[in-house]
C-alpha cells in the first residue's frame, strides 16, 4: 500500500565518471528531495530527447507505448517509484481508463519517467525510499558517494533541464 509520495521532476540527466552510465537525477518539486536513478543509454537516450522535444523520424519504444495507451483510450495519472531492493528501484504506472477504472502497471523508473515526460504527468517517489536512500542503509558506497556529490552541486546544473 502506498502511503505518502514526495512529487518529483527531472532536474538533470548526467553521465556517472566512474562508470560511464547514465543518471537521472530527481527533485523535489516542493521540497529538496534529490534522487539519483542509474539508468541505461537507451532509456537516457529517450528522456533526453523527450525534455529537448526532439521528435524522431520514426516512433521510438516509448513513442509507441505513448501511442497504444492513447489509442486505447487510457491516461497515465502518475508514475510513482514505489520500491528500492539491493538497489534496484521499481516504479508503478498508475493508468486511467475510459469509465475511470485505475490500471497499476510494474515499470523500471527509467521507462516510467520517460512515458511520464511523454503525457506530461507527474512523477512521484515513496517516502519510504527517500527515508531509506538518505540513511544509505540500501545504496552500495559508490551511489552513496555519488548521491552526496550530486547533492552537493545542485545549484550548478543547466538550467535547460527543469
Amino acid at each position: 500500500m502506498l502511503s505518502e509520495i514526495t512529487e518529483v521532476k527531472v532536474g538533470a540527466l548526467i553521465m556517472d565518471p566512474n562508470s560511464s552510465t547514465p543518471i537521472i537525477v530527481l527533485k523535489g518539486v516542493d521540497s529538496d528531495v534529490i534522487l539519483p536513478i542509474w539508468v541505461g543509454n537507451y532509456e537516457a537516450n529517450a528522456i533526453a530527447l523527450e525534455i529537448e522535444k526532439i521528435a524522431p523520424q520514426r516512433p521510438m519504444t516509448h513513442d509507441l507505448i505513448k501511442n497504444i495507451i492513447s489509442e486505447l483510450g487510457l491516461e497515465i495519472k502518475k508514475v510513482v517509484i514505489n520500491n528500492l531492493k539491493e538497489n534496484t528501484f521499481y516504479a508503478q504506472i498508475y493508468l486511467t481508463g475510459e469509465k475511470g477504472q485505475t490500471i497499476l502497471l510494474d515499470a523500471r523508473p527509467s521507462d516510467a519517467i520517460a512515458l511520464a515526460l511523454r503525457f506530461d504527468t507527474s512523477i512521484y517517489i515513496a517516502n519510504h525510499i527517500l527515508e531509506l536512500t538518505m540513511a544509505g542503509d540500501t545504496l552500495n558506497n559508490s551511489a552513496q558517494t555519488e548521491t552526496a556529490d550530486i547533492q552537493n552541486t545542485a545549484e550548478d546544473w543547466p538550467d535547460i533541464i527543469q
